[in-house]
């Protein structure tokens, strides 16, 4: 069995490195919609994926479940599909967010899903019997670690764009959303299990 450092280690890679980008691309499209102000609306809901990332990967490291990983292949861009969608025709940008418990279930379970594509991996890892407290612990503190570089690059790109810039935030959400929607409807095409 491997030290806990090299899982924080794992995990940190494996959300922050630019071959992972649907993940990235995930985080990007969460973040879209908010401003720097509503750091801790972020925070939670970053969070709230990494939670539903360490049960997907402690449910299928104890053989409670497996999905064909073509399937997982073509979930993770609809995942961002539907949330650039979602952040274009069902969120109002003029008013601060009311209904946040939405956004967070959102992330919770596509979480869960983001989860599958790199569980029979960190299956192999832990070796079978071993146990998983320990390497899940520290592959998703990694994971959140990596998350929040990741969105502190966002926000702070968001930032420029919004403060200095001037761009409308309706704008700046359309065109990231657009954008991270066209990507995730290629990437659904290549990976379709039909």
């Amino acid at each position: 069995m491997h030290p806990f450092e090299f899982y924080l280690k794992l995990g940190f890679e494996h959300i922050s490195n630019l071959a992972g980008y649907d993940h990235i691309l995930f985080l990007v499209v969460l973040c879209a919609i908010y401003k720097i102000q509503q750091w801790k609306n972020i925070l939670v809901l970053v969070t709230a994926f990494t939670i539903g990332h360490s049960v997907t990967l402690a449910m299928v490291s104890l053989d409670i479940f497996t999905i064909p990983s073509n399937i997982i292949k073509f979930l993770i861009p609809t995942t961002i599909f539907i949330t650039a969608l979602h952040n274009v025709i069902g969120v109002k940008l003029t008013e601060e967010p009311k209904k946040m418990g939405r956004n967070y279930a959102m992330a919770l379970f596509f979480g869960f899903i983001h989860g599958m594509d790199f569980s029979n991996y960190f299956k192999a890892l832990i070796m079978g019997d071993s146990s998983i407290l320990v390497p899940l612990l520290g592959f998703n503190i990694g994971i959140e670690l990596g998350q929040l570089l990741v969105v502190f690059f966002i926000v702070g790109i968001a930032f420029l764009f919004l403060n200095v810039i001037r761009a409308k935030h309706r704008d700046w959400n359309v065109f990231i959303s657009g954008a991270a929607a066209g990507m995730a409807l290629i990437s659904m095409l290549e990976n379709k299990f039909w």
